[in-house]
């Protein structure tokens, strides 16, 4: 196995670093798009590029390059919110979303307002429809990215650091442990885990935010 890690951990590398940084921060920008983020996986590329991370520049480098893609994406997901909001939504893409997700986005930003901003960057679905939402409502630009900030730059730290600290604790014991492999998926895997677990656990604590208030009322009246 580690034969083949350190193969693709050297292609990898073997990319300029300059060309690998501006293809995450592209990355991002894609997946915070409007609904785009629901194809594009933003989240796999960076980990990918910060495998390579070689030296406190990179590592600096690459977190400001997802940064600046993530708010580049959720200012044009803003934009075309409130310039082509409705028709977006009634456009074959947005019919496929579905109408109880645009639903529960609007309700989640009505009742939570900037936390709503905060939090949907770390929940499926929604981090690509709250900005697009924001734009087609009366939520200003600069209380938007006030909290989008934030956000993103949790997200970029955390994904750039488990990617680059995987690869590093790799390629230091890979001559010494044959398993060293595993150490490197085990780490990547459970911060994926760890991921997963956290998004789970918001998503239920800020369910009673996005669901119609009948709809928190038949689930209560369920539940006794």
């Amino acid at each position: 196995m580690n034969e083949i890690l350190t193969w693709l951990l050297d292609v990898v590398q073997s990319v300029d670093p300059i060309l690998r940084t501006l293809l995450a921060g592209i990355a991002m920008l894609l997946e915070t798009s409007v609904l785009v983020g629901l194809i594009v996986p933003g989240d796999t590329v960076v980990i990918v590029a910060s495998t390579a991370v070689d030296g406190p520049a990179q590592f600096v480098a690459l977190i400001a390059a997802v940064v600046i893609g993530s708010l580049a994406g959720e200012t044009i997901g803003f934009a075309l919110g409130r310039y082509f909001g409705p028709r977006i939504r009634a456009s074959r893409l947005g019919q496929k979303i579905g109408v109880r997700q645009w639903q529960r986005a609007e309700n989640y930003l009505d009742r939570r307002g900037g936390i709503a901003v905060f939090v949907s960057r770390f929940l499926p679905v929604l981090h690509s429809l709250i900005p697009l939402t924001v734009g087609m409502s009366t939520m200003t630009y600069r209380r938007f990215i006030s909290w989008t900030i934030p956000a993103c730059l949790l997200w970029s730290v955390a994904y750039v650091s488990v990617g680059s600290a995987a690869a590093g604790t790799y390629r230091q014991l890979a001559d010494q442990l044959h398993y060293a492999g595993y150490i490197f998926v085990g780490i990547i895997a459970g911060f994926l885990l760890i991921a997963y677990v956290v998004k789970l656990v918001l998503k239920r604590s800020q369910e009673r935010h996005m669901n119609h208030p009948d709809e928190s009322d038949t689930n209560a009246a369920d539940a006794d």
